[in-house]
């Protein structure tokens, strides 16, 4: 047995993949996989991870909303947890709507990288256990998504992820 603790620490590992099927926004991919890994680095999480992150439509999320969450219409972010309870990792997907983020960014006057990003951590945090059903749940899941936007903000200038994608003319 070493004398050194974080030897001893098992190494956890954190696999996941960005999927991006929107055309709305260009998208700096590295750097959005620098933040995903920064966002899980700070999230501390003791398990292995394996994750999904799909950038899509607003037809695609619109669907997932309607056919799982039984909701109407499109919406931003949309998790799904396959971990199982007692094992030893945190599997699942989150998928997010580039569209919404772009309106949303509009209605809070803020910018649409800084709301993709928002929306990721709202995923994970729904991944380390967060429910945002009940008032009181949701202002904690609120200020801690605040807070960590505001860490991976300090270290990236979220505006970097990209641009609006120009539109075609006819």
């Amino acid at each position: 047995m070493s004398s050194d603790p974080a030897a001893d620490k098992e190494i956890r590992t954190h696999k996941f993949d960005v999927i991006n099927r929107q055309q709305t926004c260009r998208l700096k991919l590295p750097l959005l996989r620098r933040i995903i890994t920064e966002l899980l680095k700070e999230c501390s999480f003791e398990k292995k991870v394996e994750l999904s992150f799909c950038l899509v439509t607003p037809s695609k999320i619109t669907r997932l909303n309607e056919d799982f969450l039984k909701h109407g219409g499109p919406t931003d972010v949309i998790t799904f947890d396959y971990s199982h309870p007692g094992r030893e990792e945190i599997s699942g997907e989150v998928f997010v709507c580039i569209e919404e983020a772009v309106l949303q960014a509009i209605r809070y006057r803020t910018f649409w990288q800084s709301e993709v990003v928002r929306y990721l951590i709202h995923g994970v945090l729904h991944l380390c256990g967060y429910d945002d059903q009940r008032a009181p749940a949701r202002r904690e899941m609120k200020r801690a998504e605040d807070k960590l936007l505001a860490k991976i903000g300090g270290k990236f200038d979220l505006r970097q992820l990209g641009g609006l994608a120009k539109r075609k003319t006819v």
